[in-house]
């Protein structure tokens, strides 16, 4: 290994460890404390408890996600949006096909919901370790929540200097974080070793043997342990597989050590409340603010790996076409993944303040978590299953079938906190779930209604009209798809209105999966004075359309291009039609000079 390699290696960890594990990394500040309020803390217990948090850890999070789910990734990239990708392209059209469909909004909607929720509880948990220091045991509510939303509104502001920055300045402080929660873990282990018996899986299964019912309702506060699981996979993009996986080991290990330390610390001192805040008091008092800082630094990032996630899926959502244009801007000159959506950061911002206001508390929010996380890893596992099931590696679908069941087990247990403020993770994710529907399904409902013509059909008549010699001088441009798919504003301007130029030339713009590139390919003499060109741009190509234009030898009087002007009585288009004047369209998206711009209208009945 070179210096370089070596530094990279390094360099990749630490970076993953600020944009992915800060959310998995932050669980142990409430995981233990919400269960103890559930359950005796006898001996027996608490090594039942830790041997379940282990165990879940490596279940789901090391099997299903930095193992299974993390081998299926396409250029680079991952999350549930993906896992469809690869499904539409083994299964026929039918009902399979349309159920794997719905899964995967639903997955991309719960991870959405999980934006709002995770900083809300993460930031909350933190700034809550303030009641600890004397002298600020009476800190209001109110004061609490106000410290706590200022704090995500900095996160959001920080949001547009791009993901890479803000690794760069995290991952260090995610390092600190780790090795305080491994030290903090190893003092407590050392007055309590006997703790390192709760490693066995044994002392889980026994736990849940002997208190049946209850023991089953407890793994609702255990799946806490093992929520941001599912950024591993969502945020693949943003840094590639290998560094996550690295970077996932010592995290993994940071993670058991400082649970092991917890269940120590509880048996020693069975009356705590507050136990990885108390741990820490109880093991060197005059290091608790320092620490208590670092805990809300973390939380911050907890919370940053959720947000870089969401941004991900919203973009993938954009490029695959289920839901609608937003403007986004690149960050990044080596990395598409790197972005940034104003619109979408605003939005989470205002979400995650009414959420803290809602709730209060994070005991509280700990009621609304953990539905949402555990039925995005349940669709993450059947989608794998079925994956599996189609290609070579089949000896990996009992594997995948054993994970979902107990993602499933899992999600049976939280279904008892829906009334208990649950159904906010379902409320938060039916916002994105409607604009997918409204905007997939008024797509197709749009193209079938618009009726386009094909190339021949219209060249005949076109070739009629132009022969007669009354065309206007200079170049008219029309931007279409794709040339042998003439839409109908196009056939409007030149076959009924009969605005033919000298020269007309339908242009279509293509965007590859390449991040850079970009090549020209100019079709002349389709007929008299038709020509096309395709311009074939890499999704980082920042485009001068008119420079591409110039260098073909085109220098156009007018540029037209498509509106549809819906006319309807359905609810469900109107919403539709609201969607699509609210989000630029493709013209204002390529910033191209509004002088020659001439927007043509189709009226549309849907």
């Amino acid at each position: 290994m070179t210096q370089h390699d070596a530094g990279s290696y390094w360099g990749g960890i630490v970076k993953s460890m600020g944009l992915v594990f800060g959310d998995i990394g932050t669980s142990p500040i409430y995981t233990l404390t919400v269960i103890i309020t559930l359950t005796r803390p006898s001996q027996e217990n608490i090594y039942g408890i830790i041997s379940l948090i282990v165990w879940t850890l490596i279940t789901l999070v090391m099997v299903e996600y930095a193992w299974l789910a993390m081998s299926l990734g396409r250029k680079g990239e991952g999350g549930t949006i993906v896992l469809r990708e690869i499904l539409v392209r083994m299964l026929k059209p039918g009902r399979t096909l349309a159920f794997v469909t719905f899964l995967s909004y639903v997955g991309i909607c719960l991870l959405i919901g999980d934006g709002v929720i995770t900083p809300a509880i993460s930031i909350l948990s933190a700034v809550e370790g303030i009641e600890l220091i004397p002298g600020l045991e009476h800190t209001s509510e109110g004061v609490l929540i106000f410290i706590a939303a200022i704090i995500a509104v900095g996160l959001f502001i920080f949001q547009n200097k791009g993901t890479d920055k803000v690794a760069r300045a995290f991952g260090p402080l995610m390092v600190v974080w780790f090795v305080a929660l491994t030290l903090s873990g190893v003092f407590s282990i050392v007055d309590h070793p006997v703790v390192l018996k709760s490693l066995s899986p044994w002392y889980a299964a026994r736990f849940l043997y002997q208190n049946g019912l209850a023991g089953f309702f407890v793994l609702s506060e255990v799946i806490l342990c093992a929520t941001g699981g599912e950024a591993l996979y969502a945020d693949m993009g943003h840094l590639g597989r290998k560094p996550i996986v690295r970077a996932w080991k010592y995290v993994f290990a940071a993670l058991v050590i400082n649970y092991l330390g917890q269940g120590a610390y509880i048996i020693t001192h069975p009356a705590a409340t507050n136990i990885l805040f108390g741990m820490v008091r109880n093991e060197a008092a005059f290091l608790y603010i320092p620490f208590l800082l670092l805990t809300i630094s973390a939380t911050v990032i907890a919370s940053q790996a959720l947000i870089s996630g969401v941004f991900s899926i919203v973009y993938q959502g954009i490029t695959t076409r289920i839901l609608p244009l937003f403007r986004v801007d690149f960050t990044s000159t080596h990395l598409k993944s790197q972005i940034y959506i104003s619109s979408i950061n605003w939005t989470l911002l205002a979400a995650v303040i009414m959420i803290m206001l809602i709730f209060k508390k994070s005991e509280n929010l700990a009621a609304a978590y953990g539905l949402a996380v555990t039925g995005t890893m349940t669709i993450t596992g059947i989608m794998m299953t079925m994956i599996f099931a189609h290609t070579t590696k089949k000896w990996k679908v009992p594997i995948a079938l054993l994970v979902t069941l107990v993602d499933l087990v899992f999600l049976i247990a939280n279904l008892n906190k829906f009334p208990h403020g649950g159904y906010w993770s379902i409320i938060l994710a039916a916002v994105p779930f409607i604009t997918i529907l409204v905007w997939t399904n008024g797509q197709r409902a749009l193209y079938r209604a618009l009726k386009p013509l094909d190339f021949d059909t219209f060249e005949m008549a076109y070739s009629q009209i132009y022969a007669k010699d009354k065309n206007i001088p200079g170049t008219g441009l029309f931007f279409v798809k794709e040339w042998i798919i003439v839409p109908p504003y196009v056939v409007h301007c030149v076959i009924r209105s009969n605005i033919i130029y000298e020269r007309n030339v339908l242009i279509s713009i293509v965007r590859t999966d390449e991040p850079y590139g970009l090549e020209t390919d100019l079709k002349t003499g389709l007929a008299r004075g038709l020509d096309a060109i395709e311009i074939r741009s890499g999704y980082m190509e920042i485009l001068d359309i008119e420079g591409v234009l110039k260098a073909n030898g085109i220098s156009e009087k007018v540029i037209f291009y498509g509106i549809e002007d819906i006319e309807t009585n359905n609810i469900f288009w109107k919403l539709f039609s609201m969607i699509k004047r609210q989000t630029p369209n493709f013209v204002q998206f390529n910033k191209l000079p509004a002088s020659k711009l001439q927007g043509v209208v189709t009226r549309v009945e849907m």
